[in-house]
């Protein structure tokens, strides 16, 4: 009989479990990411971003969905997620099947960016980054389990794949390698409220967005 998980129940220790996903220690986005300085133009509509945040966060507690409104789709069209190739979708049913066959964990992606040049082509579709919003008394670590969840799904067409987690204020991204094992790595954590911190935040997301160009590496 097969067993039905809800993403949004496990814990990091069921990850590894069922998902035989390993984390390795020491991330750091030089790593992985060549990132770029930001234009006056783009410093001060990060500015902006954070500014109005700000404000909705002093009256109380920002909803996830307000998370989404006010931060993430402003700092996605800033950084090149709104430009051709990228297509984005929200709030997508995935199923995930783990390698026992028995057991089948489901859950629904809050933002998907893919690379999709031509959207009759199921193959030419390359997962860029995974995004999961909570809400700003949430600490973003709290969806970690969900985030490696949904971007592991990525891993059975591509070698690699950014995820990140959010509350709106702190900014927690990870990587994704398929492997025996698989693996994940947690990178610095990035801060919206934080001069440096947010500027990186954006340089972050512009060279992860440029990963469209990376050709699709199947299983």
């Amino acid at each position: 009989m097969t067993q039905n998980l809800e993403a949004s129940q496990l814990s990091l220790n069921d990850v590894r479990r069922l998902l035989k996903l390993e984390r390795q220690r020491g991330g750091s986005f030089a790593k992985f990411l060549s990132v770029e300085p930001l234009t006056d133009f783009e410093q001060q509509e990060l500015l902006l971003i954070g500014n109005h945040f700000w404000r909705h966060l002093e009256a109380g507690k920002v909803s996830a969905k307000l998370v989404k409104f006010l931060v993430l789709s402003p700092l996605m069209r800033l950084t090149g997620f709104f430009k051709v190739p990228v297509v984005l979708t929200m709030e997508d049913s995935i199923p995930i099947e783990v390698e026992d066959g028995d057991t089948l964990i489901k859950g629904r992606l809050d933002i998907l960016a893919v690379n999709q040049p031509d959207a009759e082509l199921a193959a030419a579709q390359f997962w860029i980054l995974v995004v999961e919003p909570k809400n700003s008394a949430i600490d973003p670590w709290a969806g970690l389990p969900q985030l490696l969840t949904y971007a592991y799904k990525s891993l059975q067409q591509q070698s690699s794949v950014w995820g990140l987690t959010t509350n709106g204020r702190n900014y927690q991204f990870v990587y994704l390698t398929r492997g025996n094992p698989c693996t994940y790595q947690i990178l610095p954590d990035l801060s919206l409220t934080d001069p440096e911190r947010s500027l990186l935040l954006a340089q972050v997301l512009k060279a992860i967005c440029k990963l469209q160009n990376v050709q699709l590496q199947l299983a």
